[in-house]
Formats: structure tokens, C-alpha cells, sequence
């Protein structure tokens, strides 16, 4: 899938070196679009092996990557681009109809980091038009009182998308808590029979997971192609591991999951052309793990304490960038990639859901 059009900003090519860009993209024919990632039924394929005539040699594993540059996805940029669009298109919606997305949030507890990650998505709320309700309850509560401010939620016809930001405190069982979500409702796609969906071939789950989808929509609009690549997914959560191994098998690569059981885990991961590294251990993947020329998303955002932060701390990625950079071909940054992006997979998770609840094209 190749590249039609490559934005770069006169600014980035004055501040970033000559052998990293960051990258923006569009397609001609999907312009008028807001993502550019197709609906998974549409993917489905009959899986028909064609018969091996004889033995063959089999071929180098890794090839050299003498490229002058390495391209780092900018999550801010693409996702800008995405929020554009929703903005329109709850513009349409508000004119026609009179009405406009809506998104519950839930949080508990006081995580600065989740309390940092709930204060974005409002602001994105309020940047594309969509109205936005947070409850806050206290980290002690019983999951009695998070299941009620769900159900209010679940009845309330104005809002269309619910949310309960994760992790919860540990004294609360969260499949109660997200069972709880209407299915209609569960923008963050962790409904049992939304994951179901996104697991059979020929099935569409109502809501894909922000995160995995934010990744994949990156590779697509990088020009990565993923069928028939070796893809491999560090780390097993339902939240990113689970969810972004199985989008990766409904595009047809081929995926390894890699865990904390896992023997040999850089010898397994420096032969894939895409990782997605989601063990929330900072710096866990260095350089010797990453095959020349590979993709690279790196979803680990690990609050690190640093006081010289103005919220104290600061997000740590999975990757150790300074060594990967260095050998992939694309890589995400953190703070700046996949985090933009789950939150623009929302807004669309949202605006989908409103869609579909008032009948609005």
C-alpha cells in the first residue's frame, strides 16, 4: 500500500534532523473520510492454502535497512486531521438534527495519570463539538456505586458513549464494572460481545478498542503493509495486547504474542516486520530487538515520577527510542503517537455510536 501524498511542516524540517521526519498522509480516494482503516467483515478472505511443490531453500530472515531516514508517526498531527473531520460531522449532525454526541465519562480514585488521560478527552470533546459528563467517585467505593453512575448513564438518551477509565483501584472487580456498560454504549469496545466479534472471522464488533485501533489506523496511513507480515504484540492485556493482536489477524498478518512467560523473547521479536509493544515496562524492547527496517508502535505510557514535570511526572514508552530509532523504519514517540490517536478512536467511537442511535449518515 503505497504512499500518495506525504505533508511535511517547514518548522519540523528546520528542528528535526535529516534522518528522522515525521510523517502525515493522505489518499486521494479517501479524502472524505475520516479513518482510512476498512470495516473488518470487508477483509475477511477464504483461508486456501496453495500445495508446496517441493523443499525450498528457505531465505535470510533479516535484510539490510540502509534508509537515510527513519519516519516517526506524529500521532498529534494525524489525529488533528481525524478530529477535523469528526468536528465536521458533528456540525452536520447539529444542524440537522438538533443534537450532538455524548460521552459519559467514570473515574475513580485520584491516579494522576488516569486524572490527566480523563482531562484530555474532555478537552477533545469540547474541541470537535461532542458534550461530555464526568463522574467522579472516590477510590474506596463500592462497585455497587460505580455500577449505578453506569446504569443512570446506560438510561440517559443524550449520551451515547460511555467510558470507565481504567485501571480501577484494585478492590474492585472491573468485569463487574464493565459489564455493566450497555453494549450500545461501550465506546471503549470491551464489552464481552464486542471482543467476541473482533475475534470471528465475518463478524463486525459495534466498537473496535481506541488503542489497538489507533495503531492500526497508523500502519494504514504509514503505508504499512500488514497482510502476510510477521507481526509480533508484546504484552497480553484485554485493553491493547489482546484486542490489537486480533485486529492484526483480521488484516491477515502473522501474529506472535509475546508475554512474560515468553523464552527468547528478542530473538522472537527481531524477526517481525510490525511490533506493537504494550507490557507497560519502560525501555523493555532495545535496539537488538528490532529488525532493520521494522515498524515499531509503542504504546507504553508508564508514568515515571520526575519532578521537573509540571504534573510531577512523565510518560515512558516500552521502546528504548534512542536505540530504535536508530533501526526501524517507523516508529511512534512517546508522549506524541499512539496516545493521540486512542483519543481521536474515541471521538470517532462516539460519533459512530450517536450515528447509529439517531439514524444520522
Amino acid at each position: 500500500m503505497g504512499l500518495v501524498t506525504v505533508t511535511w511542516t517547514n518548522y519540523l524540517k528546520k528542528r528535526i534532523p535529516l534522518r528522522i521526519r515525521f510523517l502525515h498522509t493522505l489518499k486521494g480516494n479517501q479524502i472524505g473520510q475520516i479513518l482510512m482503516s476498512p470495516p473488518l467483515a470487508s477483509l475477511d478472505l477464504p483461508d486456501i492454502w496453495s500445495p508446496i511443490s517441493s523443499c525450498r531453500s528457505i531465505p535470510a530472515i533479516h535484510k539490510s535497512f540502509n534508509e537515510q531516514t527513519t519516519v516517526v508517526l506524529d500521532g498529534k498531527l494525524i489525529s488533528m486531521e481525524i478530529r477535523s473531520k469528526i468536528a465536521a460531522k458533528v456540525r452536520q449532525m447539529k444542524k440537522g438534527l438538533g443534537k450532538v454526541p455524548g460521552l459519559a465519562v467514570i473515574l475513580v480514585g485520584q491516579r494522576r495519570d488516569s486524572q490527566t488521560y480523563v482531562r484530555n478527552k474532555i478537552m477533545a470533546c469540547e474541541e470537535v463539538g461532542i458534550k461530555s459528563l464526568v463522574t467522579e467517585l472516590p477510590t474506596d467505593c463500592a462497585v455497587t456505586d460505580v455500577q449505578n453512575a453506569i446504569m443512570r448513564f446506560n438510561k440517559d438518551p443524550s449520551i451515547h458513549g460511555i467510558l470507565v477509565q481504567l485501571p480501577l483501584p484494585q478492590h474492585l472487580d472491573e468485569e463487574k464494572v464493565l459489564d455493566a456498560v450497555c453494549l450500545e454504549k461501550d465506546v471503549d469496545g470491551f464489552h464481552p460481545l464486542n471482543m467476541g466479534n473482533l475475534a470471528i472471522r465475518g463478524r463486525e464488533p459495534l466498537f473496535t478498542p481506541c488503542t489497538p485501533k489507533g495503531c492500526i489506523e497508523l500502519l494504514i496511513r504509514s503505508g504499512v503493509e500488514i497482510m502476510g507480515k510477521k507481526a509480533v504484540v508484546i504484552g497480553t492485556s484485554n485493553i491493547v495486547g489482546l484486542p490489537a493482536s486480533l485486529l492484526l489477524q483480521r488484516h491477515h498478518a502473522t501474529v506472535t504474542v509475546i508475554h512474560a512467560f515468553t523464552q527468547n523473547p528478542e530473538q522472537i521479536t527481531s524477526e517481525a516486520d510490525i511490533v506493537v509493544s504494550a507490557a507497560g515496562v519502560p525501555n523493555l524492547v532495545r535496539g537488538n530487538w528490532i529488525k532493520p527496517g521494522a515498524a515499531v508502535i509503542d504504546v507504553g505510557t508508564t508514568p515515571v515520577e520526575d519532578p521537573g514535570c509540571e504534573d510531577g511526572y512523565r510518560l515512558a514508552g516500552d521502546v528504548c527510542y534512542e536505540e530504535a530509532v536508530k533501526v526501524a523504519s517507523i516508529i511512534t514517540p512517546v508522549p506524541g503517537g499512539v496516545g493521540p490517536m486512542t483519543v481521536a478512536m474515541l471521538l470517532c467511537n462516539t460519533l459512530d455510536s450517536a450515528k447509529r442511535m439517531l439514524n444520522f449518515s
